[in-house]
């Protein structure tokens, strides 16, 4: 009797641990289905910003603190949830806040954002997920930890990379939280100060009448610099390499 109850109350520890660890990913899931049946994609778009953008000026002439809160809560949310538009985002921070301060705010939206999801993932993984991982991956993370803050830069950096994965990977290979936290927030530093100063020349744009997208302002000149970063993120491992043959 005793040997029942106690194999019954051990199952049900297993059974709310596991709830526990892939609650997250249910609630992530849901959140990202929410956003394309409910058609949310269709506020982050540039036409949006210029069809609006007398009620989103008067906003920030109005109540600026308040405005400020919902930008980054904004940022925040789009960021956990993995929802597409983070570039949008920070463009339209650079239109609502100029270059430097719409910067600020995005670059704190996307690192808390991509905190919250990095801490979700490594929930849902957990520990013994790790352990029974692919030989690979264990190879990968031993690499990877050796000069975390380098590839944390690389991938940040490299625009081949989408931010969503980029927030995940480092969970699956134990990157420690205090690496992630701040090779993200350098990493996204240059891409973020160059979408913010392309928001803060919109309105010249808008007042031009002209179609926008993402495809128009993004030059290939852009993309090539970005890149160049990232070969730079990878020169100290490099030479670290080159030092010990």
């Amino acid at each position: 009797m005793c040997e029942t109850n106690n194999s019954n109350i051990k199952n049900t520890c297993k059974s709310n641990s596991y709830t526990k660890r892939i609650m997250p990913a249910i609630i992530l899931i849901v959140g990202l289905s929410l956003f394309f049946i409910l058609d949310l994609g269709q506020y982050f778009t540039l036409n949006m910003l210029k069809e609006n953008r007398q009620w989103f000026g008067d906003k920030v002439n109005n109540n600026l603190a308040l405005t400020i809160i919902t930008f980054i809560t904004i940022y925040i949310i789009t960021v956990s949830f993995s929802l597409p538009g983070a570039t949008i985002l920070t463009i339209s921070g650079g239109f609502l806040f100029g270059a430097i301060l719409g910067a600020i705010f995005s670059l704190i939206g996307a690192t808390v954002g991509a905190t919250i999801l990095f801490l979700l993932a490594k929930s849902v993984i957990g520990g013994n997920l790790r352990s029974k991982a692919a030989p690979w991956l264990s190879r990968l993370e031993v690499g990877f930890n050796k000069n975390a803050f380098s590839y944390m830069l690389f991938l940040r950096l490299n625009p081949a990379f989408p931010f969503c994965v980029i927030n995940l990977a480092p969970a699956f290979i134990g990157v420690n939280l205090r690496c992630y936290m701040v090779g993200t927030f350098f990493g996204i530093m240059p891409g973020t100060a160059v979408f913010s100063y392309l928001g803060a020349g919109l309105d010249k744009i808008f007042e031009k009448g002209t179609e926008v997208s993402l495809a128009t302002i993004i030059s290939f000149e852009i993309m090539v610099a970005f890149f160049g970063l990232a070969m730079l993120a990878l020169l100290p491992i490099l030479i670290k390499r080159f030092q010990n043959k």
